[in-house]
């Protein structure tokens, strides 16, 4: 299975070329790991230039990652946005984790995760790595959680619950540090959709999906916390982008009430 991740991460990295500039905008909040993140950008429009790896011909489009604990209502929100015409929506490729060659890692994982988290959080790196380099086909992209979430949030999690080896953790660590310092990850907004663990619990019930069935509320509580500590309090890892918070405990109608809300600051991100 490693080699063909291997071949795959090839298959990502080798069409990529160098790029000449990307630029962000400050819309909700500047964070205090922001502007060493991103040396150079300012509050302002203005480019800078990286010395990374993006698409070849690539133009300068807005990237918008949706965060958001397990059932937080990340489906919802992009079902949302989807009917918009200059919007691209990405959903995580669930799929691709639930079938490699015939196994379900991600089942697995949640089975047993000391033996099969490197496994599947390593095909999770490298899926969501293709989904940031893929050309886009809209103004903007609005795309279900990062390559940097699956590290601070999930890997994360599983390290520090002591289901993650450290030897599994450390390569998983330089991997990641590698793909951010060798490849550009562009976005724009960080849109965080907050939500009470036992509300993500409620909802994980309802929809019965089968791997989500392992699942306790305490693992819904530790991956809250990873990502308020991040998110919110900024004081796990930098954050990469603004963020805009939507809190998200409602029902179907006010959650429908307040994306419409915030359409604006969202279709504004790449200003």
């Amino acid at each position: 299975m490693m080699v063909d991740l291997l071949k795959e991460l090839c298959r990502v990295v080798l069409p990529l070329y160098p790029h000449k500039s990307l630029s962000t905008q400050v819309l909700v909040r500047q964070t205090p790991a922001l502007g060493k993140h991103l040396s150079g950008r300012s509050r302002s429009c203005t480019s800078v230039n990286h010395r990374k790896l993006v698409r070849n011909g690539e133009e300068k489009k807005s990237v918008i990652w949706l965060e958001g604990n397990i059932a937080s209502g990340k489906t919802t929100c992009l079902e949302y946005f989807s009917k918009t015409s200059e919007i691209e929506v990405l959903t995580e490729p669930v799929s691709k984790w639930r079938n490699v060659q015939g196994c379900n890692p991600l089942g697995l994982m949640y089975q047993d995760p000391s033996r099969w988290g490197l496994t599947l959080q390593t095909y999770v790196q490298l899926t969501m790595l293709d989904r940031h380099v893929l050309p886009m086909s809209a103004p903007i992209r609005m795309m279900e959680r990062s390559i940097y979430s699956a590290k601070y949030i999930f890997v994360e999690n599983l390290y520090k619950s002591g289901k993650m080896p450290e030897v599994d953790f450390a390569v998983l660590s330089e991997w990641f540090e590698w793909i951010i310092k060798n490849i550009a990850i562009p976005v724009d907004l960080i849109v965080y959709l907050q939500t009470s663990p036992q509300t993500c619990y409620e909802r994980l019930k309802q929809r019965c999906r089968e791997e989500e069935k392992v699942i306790p509320l305490e693992y819904l509580e530790s991956i809250h916390n990873l990502y308020e500590d991040w998110l919110i309090h900024h004081k796990s890892f930098e954050v990469p982008a603004p963020v805009l918070v939507i809190p998200a405990d409602h029902d179907l109608k006010k959650m429908l009430y307040q994306y419409e809300e915030n359409r604006e600051k969202i279709l504004m991100a790449h200003c």
